[in-house]
């Protein structure tokens, strides 16, 4: 349970080598986080993740755990695993997969695992963890998204249409979630320059994983259900949206 004070002292992330996860459990154990599952792909990573924010909260307990989005059939036992140490305050889901859209567009193969990983991968997490969240009757569900879920761009359709996905599926799980004790916060980012973006143009609104993690700090304490990053983006993709198609066409997007 949150202390007191309304912070949240237990936490798992899906996708724990996320820049921006790593920002956002960087200022929840400032803020009196006394539990942290990592949960990854690459346990290695996840170690190195975890030695360096146990260097920043010594008292916390941080563990690691394998996680494979697309291993659909181990997601249930994994959900098992992760609350078998007692009730969880917050869930990230924090993994994705940016693809290449070049790559992608001539290779079905890797569009499908674009897409497997972005959206059917959280949707199969998401399912058993939101069971499990209900069953305890607390908790928040910060789901990572993205601006691009807004309009499909042809620079990064593919991309775009996962998070599309993604993002309208877990506002209907926040919609069913309503009376549980159980609250859905969607965070739509702009460009981030992280890890996964690096070598990469910089376009005007950028923004940064720890810019990413204030904002979604800031979300959780005025319990939000909508974040925006930069916020100034919610007006920018606003007009996007509602541009007639031939001109949005003509558009370097």
């Amino acid at each position: 349970m949150k202390n007191a004070l309304g912070s949240v002292q237990s936490a798992l992330v899906l996708g724990g080598d996320s820049d921006i996860a790593i920002a956002t459990c960087e200022r929840m154990l400032r803020d009196r986080l006394r539990r942290l599952i990592l949960a990854g792909r690459t346990l290695e990573r996840l170690e190195a993740r975890a030695a360096h924010l146990r260097a920043l909260a010594p008292g916390a307990s941080i563990q690691c755990i394998a996680l494979d989005a697309t291993a659909f059939d181990d997601h249930s036992a994994f959900a098992a695993e992760a609350f078998a140490g007692g009730d969880i305050d917050l869930v990230l889901l924090a993994f994705g997969l940016l693809g290449d859209q070049p790559r992608d567009e001539r290779e079905a193969a890797h569009a499908v695992e674009v897409i497997q990983t972005n959206f059917t991968g959280a949707v199969s997490l998401l399912i058993p963890i939101a069971q499990r969240l209900r069953a305890q009757g607390h908790g928040t569900l910060v789901v990572l998204s993205s601006v691009a879920a807004e309009r499909a761009r042809r620079s990064n359709f593919i991309y775009g249409a996962s998070k599309a996905g993604l993002d309208w599926f877990a506002q209907g799980l926040g919609d069913s979630l309503q009376g549980s004790g159980v609250n859905v916060m969607v965070v739509r980012p702009g460009f981030a320059t992280t890890k996964m973006t690096a070598g990469m143009k910089i376009p005007p609104m950028a923004t940064d994983a720890d810019s990413v993690a204030d904002a979604i700090i800031a979300g959780l304490r005025k319990r939000k259900e909508t974040v925006w990053v930069p916020g100034k983006l919610r007006w920018v993709m606003t007009v996007i949206r509602h541009l007639p198609r031939p001109l949005f066409r003509r558009l370097p997007l």
